[in-house]
């Protein structure tokens, strides 16, 4: 900050004064304060817990602070246990297995046909036929809004990540394209038998940590109409469906009409949300099958596309926005990486900059006083 004063010392004397900024300890203040309202209410952290709920469902208590009200409540809360771990369970585990069976053997059966539109055909049928018995396993009450901006061939289906059900919930209404990373075990062998039947996208572990294989490959993929639109979920890990989180940038790179859908789970019956931290694959997945049910909306946002002049990372932002507003659910600018890693140096350095900034605004106004 520069000022000046000029003072005429027997006419011949001319001096300049320059004030460097100072720190001051109200300066600090402003840190405090979002440090405590950090701690008070963390908008990132509680994000990958269980949502807490205003009133008990009879099921799991995600408040530890139980106390007895009443005989009455407790004996309704044991039979509602014999009804779901005694009944309701059974049945969903056998059609669990049997739509995941059916799944495995007719698609290697359909991979035997000719590559054509006989295959396709088949192919849709199978695993329509097949995704909906495992969202009748779950018993899934699914509403599905605005039909029309359904994802169509050559595109992006872009989603909100809640639970690995969440590819289960739109492949029952209709067929994609599914990313990810070649497993192993039963996971393995599903993968295999989908892929015959289907032109899936699975990576090898080392090829995943390659962004421009990744990216060729998506862009070959969406390049070819007769294929299906490619779903993916770009938060990169699942939130606790109260809000949406940074999405990464890399589906949004390669310029192909981007087709969003907003996902919201209602907690009441059953929490779809997956603690990957907390609880391993088949422990969520028996939560999944002793709830009372699993009641979702789906929502088909229209098609968007990159605008001129707009970077991926904008465009990836503008498509979160859209679908937090639609699912009404919090847009956060955090990574969803934060659920396990540490903070980025990025975000620092920008914090670093609202103080450099703090101490140059209280400098001006010291210096205008």
């Amino acid at each position: 900050i520069l000022w000046a004063t000029l003072r005429m010392d027997n006419g011949e004397t001319l001096k300049r004064s320059f004030a460097e900024p100072e720190f001051d300890m109200s300066d600090i203040f402003y840190f405090c304060r979002r440090g405590v309202e950090s701690i008070v209410d963390d908008e990132v952290t509680k994000r990958f817990t269980a949502e807490e709920l205003e009133s008990w469902n009879l099921l799991t208590r995600s408040n530890y602070n139980f106390h007895h009200i009443s005989t009455r409540l407790t004996a309704l809360w044991g039979m509602g246990v014999l009804i779901r771990y005694g009944f309701l369970l059974p049945l969903r585990v056998t059609l669990a297995f049997t739509g995941v069976g059916l799944l495995v053997v007719l698609t290697s059966i359909v991979g035997l046909f000719p590559n054509g539109r006989m295959k396709n055909y088949l192919s849709d049928k199978v695993h329509l036929m097949c995704y909906r018995i495992c969202v009748r396993a779950l018993t899934a009450i699914i509403t599905y809004h605005d039909s029309e901006n359904k994802p169509k061939n050559g595109g992006i289906c872009v989603a909100n990540h809640t639970s690995p059900i969440d590819v289960i919930i739109l492949a029952s209404d209709g067929c994609y394209a599914m990313v990810g990373q070649v497993h192993g075990g039963l996971m393995g062998v599903i993968q295999r038998a989908m892929v015959k039947a289907c032109p899936h996208i699975w990576f090898e572990r080392s090829e995943v940590k390659d962004r421009h294989l990744v990216a060729k490959r998506l862009s070959d993929h969406v390049a070819d109409e007769s294929k299906l639109p490619i779903l993916i979920f770009p938060e990169g890990t699942c939130i606790n469906n109260t809000s949406v989180m940074m999405f990464k940038k890399g589906s949004f790179e390669i310029g192909c009409t981007v087709y969003p859908v907003a996902i919201k789970y209602d907690p009441r019956f059953g929490d779809a949300f997956w603690n990957s931290s907390k609880f391993g694959m088949v422990n969520y997945l028996l939560h999944m099958m002793s709830s009372w049910a699993i009641v979702c909306s789906v929502w088909y946002l229209p098609p968007m596309s990159r605008m001129e002049g707009e970077d991926a990372v904008q465009f990836a932002n503008r498509v979160k926005a859209a679908i937090a507003r639609k699912g009404g659910l919090a847009d956060l600018l955090w990574d969803g990486g934060l659920k396990r890693g540490k903070v980025k140096e990025v975000f620092k350095e920008e914090q670093q900059k609202l103080y450099s900034k703090v101490l140059v605004g209280s400098s001006e106004d010291r210096s205008r006083s």
